[in-house]
């Protein structure tokens, strides 16, 4: 059987639609509901992300999610290590700020995956050769889910993806209209947020944000 790790080399193209969950949209429905619909409308890969929740409630909100994401699509948690691990998670994604990619793998083994957030050509380098086994780079456009983030220009993300032989996602203000500007940046897949789960029909969105993303990914 492959590991999480394993599988995300052979199949990159897991990353296509990266989905990062928010409550703050939920507007009434659960979030088992809507990471459903999100997956069935087209999310290859879905980040748990709730800076609110505790350690605990992080793996509980995981083990159940999990029940209701295909095993073919990869899920991690956002930061914290100690509820990746606990929750044998299929892998962690990390800020600059948050624990360094080396310890996650040392925390988590060699099996799982290990995403690192990256804003510059130096610090892609260091998490790839740190054992990063893909990068998100943003925020590209402006976003109240992350008003902290640095800006990326297009011209940096495609330094970054030239850069580094491993598969990198862009974030930050992505939708069906801001994605076209991606084409030929060498991207491997978008991170999404609100055009997502703030959607009032997020499996409508998710097909519409895929088609989008295909359109510019080639590969």
């Amino acid at each position: 059987m492959q590991s999480p790790r394993e599988y995300l080399r052979r199949h990159p193209e897991t990353l296509r639609l990266y989905a990062v969950t928010d409550a703050s949209w939920l507007e009434g429905r659960t979030l088992d509901e809507c990471v459903l619909e999100a997956v069935e409308g087209g999310a290859t890969f879905v980040q748990l992300r709730d800076k609110h929740a505790s350690t605990s409630e992080l793996v509980e909100q995981y083990s159940r999610l999990r029940r209701v994401i295909p095993g073919n699509v990869p899920f991690v948690v956002n930061d914290d290590l100690e509820a990746a691990s606990v929750a044998q998670a299929d892998g962690v994604h990390v800020g600059q700020s948050d624990a360094a990619c080396e310890e996650a793998r040392r925390i988590l083994g060699p099996d799982k995956i290990v995403g690192v957030s990256v804003q510059t050509v130096d610090q892609a380098l260091a998490a790839s050769e740190a054992g990063a086994d893909y990068l998100g780079v943003g925020a590209l456009f402006k976003t109240a889910t992350k008003p902290e983030a640095a800006d990326v220009c297009l011209d940096a993300l495609l330094e970054i993806c030239r850069s580094v032989d491993i598969p990198v996602v862009a974030i930050g203000g992505l939708n069906e209209e801001t994605v076209a500007a991606l084409e030929g940046t060498g991207i491997a897949g978008a991170a999404v947020v609100s055009a997502l789960f703030a959607a009032p029909d997020i499996r409508l969105a998710a097909r519409g944000l895929r088609d989008a993303v295909n359109r510019v990914c080639k590969s």
